[in-house]
């Protein structure tokens, strides 16, 4: 089914790459960006730039691709101007749970992520595996959550979230607070840490161990799918050795009281630390 989508900040790093698969499919979009250089983008990549008013004046469903410390500020400006019933879709839940979007009884709030491609995804070609963030050639997932109980209004959301994603395979529903506890909580504190904390300790092997790099690169690289595999699927067991190495990994590395992150208030802490507030409120 064909929407009526008006994406916000579509010449912003979000607001291209879901503009460039708005324009592949049916649906009707008006592309709004305020700021010139975004303005160029848009022109550049041959879609029309509309004028906000317009965009409001008809769309279902309007998607804030802009960064999660402006929109505070684009709420307050665009959700007073909305029609009853149009459905604001933000692309991250940081803002949302930490209750900085203006709101609107008759404003329905919905939240969408990408999954990205899985590690564990079988690609078959050469454009799905240079796609490793998504959106362009290699199928991912999206979390998606929405303050409405009308399905015709969900199935709205899930039909953009497919078409700004694309491919998509599910669309997982989950709340507001839940979707919060997966991003930032599992993937960024945790997962995206532990990407960067890889990439130090190939840094350590190379330049102050004096490893060379080939080497170094090839068995991290290697080590990192098995550890992968065998941690999050089970496909094999560790050795005897390897355990006693990662029991020693645990105990230098990662503190006892680790799982602290996954409540409440630490989620507000670190919602706080990323959109630098003094304190959360909702």
């Amino acid at each position: 089914m064909s929407h009526k989508i008006a994406v916000f900040g579509a010449g912003g790093k979000m607001g291209t790459r879901v503009s460039n698969n708005l324009v592949k499919t049916s649906h009707t979009v008006w592309y709004v960006e305020n700021s010139p250089a975004g303005q160029e983008r848009v022109v550049a990549a041959g879609r029309e730039l509309s004028d906000a008013q317009a965009a409001i004046a008809s769309a279902e469903i309007v998607v804030l691709a802009v960064p999660d410390l402006a929109l505070g500020p684009v709420t307050a400006d665009l959700v007073p101007q909305l029609r009853p019933g149009t459905i604001v879709l933000t692309l991250d839940p940081a803002a949302a749970y930490a209750g900085l979007l203006t709101t609107r009884d008759d404003v329905i709030q919905a939240v969408a992520h990408p999954c990205h491609p899985s590690v564990f995804l079988e690609r078959t070609s050469k454009e799905e595996w240079a796609d490793t963030f998504g959106g362009i050639a290699a199928p991912q997932d999206a979390i998606a959550a929405i303050e409405s109980d009308d399905p015709a209004k969900k199935e709205i959301v899930e039909e953009t979230v497919r078409a700004i994603y694309a491919p998509v395979l599910d669309v997982h529903w989950v709340t507001v607070k839940q979707l919060a506890q997966l991003e930032p909580t599992l993937v960024e504190t945790v997962a995206c840490m532990i990407g960067a904390l890889l990439n130090e300790a190939l840094d350590e092997a190379v330049h102050t161990m004096g490893v060379p790099e080939a080497a170094a690169r090839s068995i991290l690289y290697g080590h990192t799918q098995v550890a992968l595999a065998n941690g999050l699927r089970g496909d094999n067991p560790f050795s005897d050795a390897c355990l006693i190495a990662m029991d020693y990994g645990r105990e230098s590395i990662i503190k006892d009281d680790w799982k602290k992150i996954f409540r409440d208030d630490e989620l507000d802490k670190n919602l706080a630390r990323m959109l630098h507030l003094d304190h959360t409120e909702r």
